[in-house]
């Protein structure tokens, strides 16, 4: 099945509809230049108040390593997202599991990425905005990513309840990363938008997972009735 990561979330209120209609993880951004910012005591109150079994993500985009371990020391995250130029040795070193986040365009090499960035637990594909990295509200040509990859793809950009069944049946990713496609206005979530947008991710699941013998991208295996 389909992984689902909300990200973005700015409130308590937000955070627990999420979790409600049924995603798998929670996306905190600590980038003070986002709309969707959140500060460190807010977002402590949001990681205490989450139930098990839901991973948080904190988003980070060229943070200083003080910035990243006094952020982790706030926040008992489960997992980081890097944004930025970070290399492989600086998401590495903060004994967390991490996506690293490629901003996707025509000519660029995902799978050198995925070679250079091997420790990661996945790809997290953005589309290329210049002088945004991420948080953009558009979608890239899903085209681009080789089907190959060895890492799992997390699929983002631009993604709504409109598009994300298309986006599952092409890309087959092992998870999709929604911000303002589940968004009232920027940064403030909605309730509505974020059950259509889980409902339509499982409705594909369970089309798919009635089709035998298909490839899928993000779980590198053959399903087989």
């Amino acid at each position: 099945m389909t992984r689902i990561k909300i990200c973005g979330i700015t409130s308590l209120e937000d955070a627990l509809d999420a979790v409600h209609s049924g995603a798998d993880a929670l996306g905190l951004v600590f980038y003070d230049k986002s709309p969707r910012h959140v500060g460190l005591q807010l977002a402590a109150q949001i990681v205490d108040a989450i139930p098990p079994f839901v991973t948080l993500v904190g988003l980070f985009v060229n943070a200083t390593e003080e910035d990243v371990r006094s952020t982790m020391h706030a926040v008992p995250l489960d997992a980081l997202q890097f944004h930025g130029d970070e290399t492989p040795a600086f998401c590495a070193q903060f004994g967390r599991p991490y996506l690293k986040a490629i901003r996707v365009k025509a000519g660029i090499d995902l799978l050198q990425y995925a070679t250079d960035f091997a420790g990661a637990q996945g790809l997290l594909l953005d589309t290329y905005v210049d002088g945004m990295p991420g948080g953009t509200g558009s979608s890239f040509d899903w085209a681009l990513i080789p089907y190959d990859l060895p890492l799992p793809v997390v699929l983002s950009g631009g993604l709504n309840a409109g598009n994300v069944a298309e986006a599952i049946r092409k890309v087959r990713p092992y998870a999709v990363d929604v911000s303002s496609g589940v968004e009232a206005s920027k940064g403030i979530k909605d309730a509505e938008k974020i059950a259509a947008f889980v409902n339509a991710v499982i409705k594909v699941d369970m089309q798919l997972s009635l089709r035998p013998g298909e490839i899928l991208r993000g779980h590198r295996t053959t399903v087989r009735k």
